[in-house]
């Protein structure tokens, strides 16, 4: 692990800053992060409770929202798509928060529901049906549905048809449960029910969701000499209101309770977490005492009922099966570690199975294996989910490594206050850990997806290259797997995500069109060898939305027309008549499909002189081709790009007949001189050199 950045926000008054407590953050799958202050006013009395939002890839620049909150902001959670946030606090109120225009910088309060009085201790939004799982044993595999299988998952709620319903989920410190679900007409359903019958205080608490669509419900008093107690929540509607349905799941009792010399020694559980929302079935618990901790992982396994020896002799009935119990075992418990301030665990679904740990303990494929703690001292360590064996270690400003090699590990030199990290987040490929310190600062580290161990280069762009296919599948962001990327990897990464991306079916190349074209633009600007190549990757995601919003004007003349759309005769015409002569190519087509009323022509102006320029660039440049270093030089050998351009040449050639207004202006050396037709007869010829080089 090593620091990326820091943000400090200095321009920020620095009395009238003060850290929540007890402050919390999200990351969202756009690798926008979200996390919460307190802001004092000009009277000394008035505090305002503040959220944050950032960008990750620019963190120079933060959106911050008064709140409106009461009290502290106690839990913030992101939906599975990255663009709501729900916020919670501790009066028992909740907000649910929206980009406006789908601008980073403009969020705008959609809903809020309110438990007067009762602080919220556990936010999750209801499962939407979708989960993936990374198979790393399948990693060399050209398929990508058996990299990336589905998991058969069921949501939390569906409406009519199987359609996963919205809505969020709090649990509170009275042991409350409060469902509040979004209908389709926009208006706010909610319910709230006890836990169990003899409600008592609930310290910590968290939500994890089963395959069958159930919700688990873990929660504790804080107290470890307490037990861990889960509870199965069931969400449905009827008659049009909502019905939450609870029932007792076996408990727990934290193993250092057991232990004579540890009984007394760790009286409080600080953290109380799932390994996965995914997964009901593991949990990590840390219990905490002024200067030290310990960590224990549980996992709930199914084991047979023992049978008293009278009935053990019985003739067993045909088909009849041993009883079974479900019962919590301990996977696996740290030694004394220091304070435990904050702990992340990953977001990345990687599978389990042994197969698949053997591989990626072969490989040292180690992103969404480990979780991390930060510690008092300020110091973070990440633990192997599964076995908790230290995999990697960051010191702060203000610790240092107490044993292992010095020289190996990234350390701040800088003095200082002392810091801790009271907040840290993974991304959601667990390739970056992010960090909010007790004064407010954000601390973003690299993790290493070998953390730190020495590999080949081909297995390096191997590991990375799996992570952009998972984020190009999901539509994931992809800022932190590039991170990683040295600029002489960017080269050998775009080939081989171009020679992935053509082995897949061709439905699916069209659903990853411009989301590879997107991953190939970010690649190249790591580069300056590959600049412009970026500025190429870039130009095609114009056109590729040029060319959609031009085609999805187009209206068939009947109604009850066959199969094809009048975009997909076009590109069809197009590609089978190969005549330089633009008007040749016009009479093939339908033109009253074509037709358009006037001011939505007009308006469609500059895109049209746009797309004008753009190819009388790329024919000015012919001369240059040879030459990498010059934009425009992929588009030279992109036959699909050039049929792209000669389409929409031929729609605007048809409007232009409409009305003239809308046609790109050129400079032409003479006054009788077709500027359009002399365009697309030297692309044409651009175009019919590409296919016969193909």
């Amino acid at each position: 692990m090593e620091l990326a950045y820091v943000c400090d926000w200095e321009k920020r008054p620095q009395n009238s800053h003060c850290p929540s407590i007890p402050l919390v953050c999200s990351w969202s799958c756009r690798n926008l992060l979200a996390f919460s202050t307190d802001m004092k006013g000009e009277d000394e009395d008035k505090v305002s409770h503040m959220i944050h939002i950032i960008d990750t890839e620019h963190p120079w620049d933060v959106y911050s929202i008064n709140s409106g909150h009461t009290e502290v902001i106690s839990c913030l959670e992101w939906d599975q798509s990255g663009s709501k946030l729900l916020s919670a606090d501790g009066d028992g109120q909740i907000k649910c928060w929206a980009m406006s225009d789908h601008l980073v910088n403009s969020w705008e309060c959609l809903h809020c529901s309110s438990l007067d009085g009762d602080p919220i201790v556990a936010l999750s939004w209801l499962h939407n049906g979708v989960k993936l799982a990374l198979h790393v044993e399948m990693s060399g595999s050209t398929n990508f549905g058996e990299k990336f299988s589905r998991v058969k998952f069921s949501p939390s709620l569906t409406l009519f048809g199987g359609k996963p319903m919205e809505g969020w989920l709090a649990v509170t410190v009275s042991g409350l449960v409060s469902v509040s679900l979004l209908k389709p007409g926009g208006a706010l359903l909610t319910a709230s029910e006890s836990l169990c019958r003899l409600r008592g205080r609930v310290a910590l608490a968290d939500i994890a969701f089963t395959g069958g669509g159930n919700i688990v419900v873990a929660a504790t008093d804080g107290s470890s000499s307490s037990p861990v107690q889960f509870y199965k929540v069931v969400v449905s509607v009827v008659s049009e209101k909502c019905r939450i349905d609870t029932e007792l799941l076996p408990s727990l009792f934290l193993r250092c309770t057991t232990d004579p010399l540890r009984r007394e020694k760790y009286p409080t559980v600080t953290h109380l977490k799932f390994l996965t929302r995914e997964n009901s079935e593991q949990v990590l618990l840390c219990a905490s005492h002024q200067s030290g901790s310990i960590v224990e992982c549980w996992s709930l396994r199914k084991e047979g009922l023992p049978v008293n020896n009278i009935f053990q002799h019985r003739s067993p009935v045909v088909g009849e099966k041993q009883p079974t119990i479900l019962k919590w075992r301990i996977l696996t418990t740290t030694s004394d570690l220091e304070r435990v301030s904050s702990i992340a665990l990953p977001k990345l679904p990687i599978s389990i199975s042994n197969t698949d740990l053997k591989v990626a303990s072969d490989t040292k494929f180690c992103p969404g294996l480990g979780l991390a703690l930060a510690f008092h001292d300020g110091s973070i360590q990440i633990l192997h989910r599964l076995s908790l064996h230290t995999m990697g270690v960051f010191y702060g400003s203000s610790s240092g490594p107490r044993t292992g090699d010095e020289s190996a590990i990234k350390r701040q030199r800088t003095g200082g206050p002392s810091i801790h990290f009271k907040a840290l987040q993974f991304s959601w490929t667990s390739l970056a850990l992010a960090g909010v310190d007790n004064h407010g600062k954000l601390h973003m580290l690299r993790v290493s997806p070998s953390m730190g161990q020495v590999l080949e280069m081909n297995t390096t762009l191997r590991h990375l290259l799996f992570l952009l296919e998972y984020c190009m599948v999901t539509g994931y962001d992809w800022w932190d797997v590039l991170l990683h990327v040295q600029p002489g990897m960017v080269h050998n990464l775009v080939e081989k995500l171009h020679e992935e991306y053509m082995r897949q079916n061709q439905a699916l190349q069209q659903v990853l069109a411009t989301r590879i074209v997107a991953v190939k633009a970010s690649l190249c600007k790591l580069s300056a060898a590959t600049a412009a190549r970026a500025c190429d990757f870039h130009a095609k995601l114009l056109l590729i939305a040029i060319s959609s919003t031009f085609k999805s004007l187009l209206r068939p003349h009947v109604l009850n027309t066959p199969d094809k759309s009048p975009g997909d005769r076009l590109t069809e015409i197009c590609a089978k008549n190969i005549d330089t002569d633009i008007d040749k190519v016009m009479i093939n087509l339908k033109t009253e499909e074509f037709v358009l009323d006037g001011p939505p022509l007009q308006s469609l102006q500059q895109l049209i002189q746009w797309v004008g320029d753009f190819v009388l660039y790329l024919l000015a440049n012919l001369p240059n081709q040879g030459s990498l270093v010059r934009p425009g030089f992929g588009f030279m050998r992109d036959g699909a790009s050039l049929a792209m351009l000669r389409e929409m040449l031929v729609m605007i050639r048809i409007w232009g007949l409409l009305k003239p207004g809308c046609l790109p202006t050129f400079t032409a050396t003479s006054d009788n001189q077709d500027s359009m037709q002399l365009l697309f007869r030297l692309l044409t010829r651009l175009w019919l050199c590409c296919e016969d080089t193909h």
